[in-house]
């Protein structure tokens, strides 16, 4: 028994027997980014997060990540060459070459690897979808599935997905939540013994038939560089002086969640989702330095989503990431009440007019 999951697949790797000479292979897969609904900000030790956080999983914005790979023992060389949307981009290509180090002790057969990786999303760039989470799910997964040509491990789906988060988080901490369809759950926390800092789980076994079809169209307000980046977001909470608080806030924000996610109680979920979205931004805003992320027409949207909502009697339900767009979540029932609202009052003050609709996901799809 062990006492991480870091410990775990130290030791895997250590059991990893050596494959036959020279073995080119390829893998692709397709991995969807999430939406957190109980959100997690700060992290500690090496991308853990400082509170738990669950996420639902969307179906259209996806990573599309192929790897042509080729595996030569003898002197320890990792190679890559990266493409994203056909283009070499040395930016990306740094930061995956760094993250392929350092999983490579978990990876060890990385070291004698030759990569050539190439990537597309389905959705644009800064549109309010975290392309981190898909890509480095993407990733998590095709290197698993590396692991799994080459030496016949990760057989059982469990232990394949469980790795494949793990690897993701030390990519991105969202991603982690990424390789799960539906909803998820990331985070140390007394309300689900199995959760654990190390990787996701799956809470689609108890999720109540209610929340299944919900969807979620993206108001772009914003398609500009954050003033603040989300990974300097997070260092910021580690001085923060209401800290402390939010943990609080959130160990008792999540036990909420998962009672109204299990009985399918949509105006609780709905009060909830928003707060922790507005809680996210009220911690950017007292952090030191404090700063602002939201436009003047993310503010108008959410006034008129409230407006709508009050008027209506209709279960719309907003919530933000580390930006200035705006989510809507809604089930699938009310499509043809809201869609026309959105089109009529909000289409406006976004970016373009742009309005990306997305849904709740069924997770990864292998395509090679």
């Amino acid at each position: 028994m062990f006492n991480s999951l870091e410990d775990k697949f130290i030791n895997q790797a250590r059991e990893l027997k050596r494959p036959p000479d020279h073995i080119p292979g390829k893998t692709g897969w397709e991995c969807p980014s999430n939406i957190a609904l109980v959100k997690y900000w700060g992290k500690k030790q090496f991308q853990q997060p400082l509170n738990p956080s669950v996420s639902m999983t969307l179906q259209q914005s996806r990573t599309v990540i192929s790897v042509d790979y080729l595996y030569q023992p003898g002197p320890e060389k990792l190679s890559l060459s990266y493409f994203f949307e056909d283009q070499p981009h040395s930016t990306f290509e740094d930061r995956y070459l760094q993250y392929l180090q350092h999983v490579s002790k978990y990876l060890p057969f990385l070291q004698h690897t030759e990569l050539i990786i190439k990537s597309h999303n389905t959705f644009p760039h800064s549109a309010g979808i975290a392309s981190s989470a898909s890509s480095f799910g993407a990733l998590a997964l095709a290197l698993c599935d590396m692991e799994r040509n080459l030496f016949g491990t990760l057989t059982e789906e469990s232990d394949f997905i469980e790795k494949a988060s793990f690897l993701a988080r030390l990519g991105s901490g969202s991603a982690c939540r990424s390789v799960y369809g539906g909803f998820s759950l990331w985070g140390k926390t007394d309300a689900f013994p199995a959760s654990t800092n190390e990787a996701a789980i799956s809470l689609n076994s108890v999720i109540h038939p209610a929340f299944r079809d919900y969807c979620d169209s993206i108001l772009v307000i914003d398609t500009g560089e954050k003033s603040v980046s989300s990974s300097a977001g997070h260092r910021l909470m580690e001085h923060h002086p209401f800290a402390a608080a939010r943990v609080i806030q959130v160990q008792a924000n999540l036990r909420k969640m998962l009672i109204f996610l299990q009985t399918g109680n949509e105006q609780a979920f709905s009060a909830l989702v928003e707060e922790e979205a507005f809680t996210l931004h009220a911690m950017m805003l007292t952090s030191r330095p404090g700063y602002v992320l939201l436009k003047p027409n993310s503010l108008e949207v959410i006034d008129r989503i409230r407006q709508f909502r009050n008027n209506s009697g209709l279960p719309v339900i907003l919530t933000m990431d580390a930006g200035a767009n705006v989510h809507i979540l809604y089930p699938a029932r009310l499509n043809n009440q809201i869609k026309p609202f959105m089109e009529g009052q909000l289409a406006e003050f976004c970016q373009g007019g742009k309005i990306i609709h997305d849904a709740i996901g069924m997770g990864p799809v292998k395509f090679l």
